[in-house]
């Protein structure tokens, strides 16, 4: 078996890498779409060099000739005599583990639990004037766009719309509800955060930590500009509904 061993782990990482990029959406739970070719150039190589690596042993096989008694007693005890002969392979068999997690069980995006050891994340821009809005009422925006505009923008271009933004519930003290999202730059190692808390009449009781909602709203200034204190920003709400998860879990700027 362990002659196969290479092959098998080969198999194993290159079948878990398409499985997520070139059958599902499950890449995107772990990295950008832009991303997605690489994932699947790598799958397809890995799968390539397994099959290659499983051939050569058949072949090796094929060709050893059958060992005596004796001279098997010699290996074998040549073997104990030198025992970091059989500790390679056997520890390159754990390598098995991840990968088969990753083909049979792939890990959930990141969620409440990483945004609640995050630190606060500020917005790249500074306090100033941003673009105007794209027309449309309710207008759909991203909850870091929201974020952005609610404490750097002093145009306030925020101020008189309908807004709605979608992301999974986490919860504060004394009640308080956000409605977070996760921003990758590349992969979901660099993930930050952006929330924004959930007030107004409609709110009755906070949604469960890691559903997801739909919320629609205006926007409620708090705080002075570029400030502690105008985070985290503050919707409210009109109506609040429960979505299922997207297939790209994390936010945009």
């Amino acid at each position: 078996m362990r002659r196969y061993g290479s092959a098998v782990l080969l198999l194993l990482v290159g079948g878990a890498v398409l499985r997520i990029s070139l059958f599902s959406e499950l890449y995107l739970r772990y990295v950008q779409p832009a991303l997605r070719p690489y994932l699947v150039i790598s799958g397809v190589l890995l799968m390539l060099l397994g099959s290659v690596a499983a051939v050569r042993g058949m072949r090796q096989r094929e060709e050893e000739p059958e060992e005596e008694p004796e001279e098997e007693d010699a290996d074998e005890d040549e073997d104990h005599g030198h025992g970091h002969a059989h500790g390679g392979p056997r520890i390159a068999w754990l390598l098995t583990l991840p990968a088969l997690a990753l083909l049979l069980f792939p890990p959930p995006a990141l969620g409440s639990y990483s945004a609640s050891r995050e630190e606060a994340q500020r917005a790249a821009q500074g306090v100033g004037t941003f673009s105007a809005l794209p027309a449309g009422n309710p207008l759909d925006i991203s909850v870091a766009q929201y974020s952005s505009r609610a404490i750097y923008d002093t145009g306030h271009s925020l101020k008189g719309r309908t807004l709605r933004i979608t992301g999974f519930v986490t919860h504060g003290s004394h009640g308080t509800w956000y409605v977070t999202r996760l921003l990758v730059t590349c992969c979901a190692a660099d993930a930050t955060i952006s929330k924004v808390e959930i007030r107004g009449d409609e709110v009755d009781g906070a949604p469960q930590t890691d559903s997801w909602v739909t919320v629609t709203g205006v926007w409620l200034p708090k705080g002075k500009l570029g400030t502690d204190g105008a985070w985290p920003p503050v919707l409210k709400a009109t109506t609040i509904k429960q979505v299922k998860q997207p297939a790209d879990p994390y936010d945009t700027r």
